[in-house]
């Protein structure tokens, strides 16, 4: 299972200017109102994943009490015994569950992270770390629970992109689900504050779940950085890069990075969404036409685990580059 979709190479990261800029937030409760507060929820939805490719959502339906239980679950796996979280360290990509610490692109040195699949939950479950022996239970709930929400956001979007929210649904919900657990250091003055290097996701969505700030997305508009702030039972939504595909390009997959906290450890659970993983995801046939023609090949989560695999020497060969025509 892959770190990251694309690593940015340094010629190409933006300028440093980490003011907060306003943040679209979405009360996903209104989409299920009347039809006209619905068409404007969508129509909100659409524009944030247009002009900016992240949002926060609220009201979503996940308690604080099972969102404050799985961050608790990701913390306690990572005070155990470094031989105890290390029986499921492993080079293969395609493992069901894995576990690493920092990252292989010399940057990210100060992260420990968890990534193992959560849909099918039945199917997946059994290969969770026991221990903790509150993981399994605290963090399946979570995962089923913010799978929910993935899938009301994917009606908004494809709606916003004009193509009917039933477009593609059954491949939704069939879907793949990945959960990236990773736990980074409090910054210390002697070393690097960089957690985790700029970098964007091969899915859809992914839905973030954190214990306190520190992640980072590029402005579009003025190619600068610019600090997610911590909205109280807000989850952070931002689109991945077969967003960008099926979307033709309307929507951009966003670059994001991690910096490590001055006043405590971070916790985050990363929650990816995407088709299964050898379903092919196209740019969308109603999108595409003489003045639009296809800017993308079509590809799937088993493509990009490949291109991983095939590149792991040069982080900066990036996926979504590879799939433009």
């Amino acid at each position: 299972m892959s770190d990251s979709s694309r690593t940015v190479p340094p010629e190409l990261l933006p300028s440093e200017d980490l003011h907060p800029l306003p943040m679209p937030v979405i009360n996903l409760g209104h989409l299920s109102l009347d039809s006209a507060t619905r068409y404007r929820v969508v129509d909100d939805v659409a524009k944030a994943c247009r002009d900016l490719g992240y949002f926060q959502v609220i009201n979503h339906g996940i308690s604080q009490s099972v969102m404050d239980c799985a961050l608790e679950a990701a913390s306690d796996f990572f005070k155990l015994p470094n031989e105890t979280k290390e029986k499921f360290a492993s080079e293969d990509l395609r493992r069901p569950v894995r576990y690493d610490t920092s990252s292989k692109d010399s940057i990210s040195m100060s992260r420990a992270f968890l990534k193992h699949y959560a849909h099918p939950l039945s199917e997946w479950i059994q290969y969770w770390p026991q221990q903790p022996p509150i993981y399994r239970k605290y963090m399946g709930k979570y995962a089923s629970e913010v799978r929910m929400v993935a899938l009301q956001l994917m009606e908004a979007i494809v709606e916003g992109l004009g193509l009917g929210k039933e477009y593609l649904n059954e491949k939704f919900h069939e879907g793949s689900q990945l959960l990236s657990v990773n736990c980074y250091a409090k910054a210390s003055q002697s070393a690097t504050t960089i957690g985790l290097a700029p970098h964007s996701d091969y899915g859809f969505l992914t839905i973030l779940l954190t214990s306190c700030g520190g992640l980072e997305v590029v402005d579009p508009s003025s190619n600068i950085w610019t600090r997610v702030q911590q909205l109280p039972h807000a989850l952070h939504v931002q689109i991945g890069d077969h967003m960008e595909v099926l979307s033709n390009g309307r929507m951009k997959t966003v670059v994001h990075r991690a910096l490590l906290n001055p006043e405590e450890a971070r916790i985050s659970i990363a929650s990816i969404h995407g088709f299964a993983l050898h379903e092919k995801v196209t740019c969308a046939k109603e999108l595409v036409d003489e003045e639009n023609p296809p800017k993308y090949k079509e590809s799937s989560f088993s493509d990009f685990l490949d291109h991983l695999t095939a590149n792991m020497d040069n982080k900066h060969r990036n996926f979504l580059e590879s799939l433009r025509m």
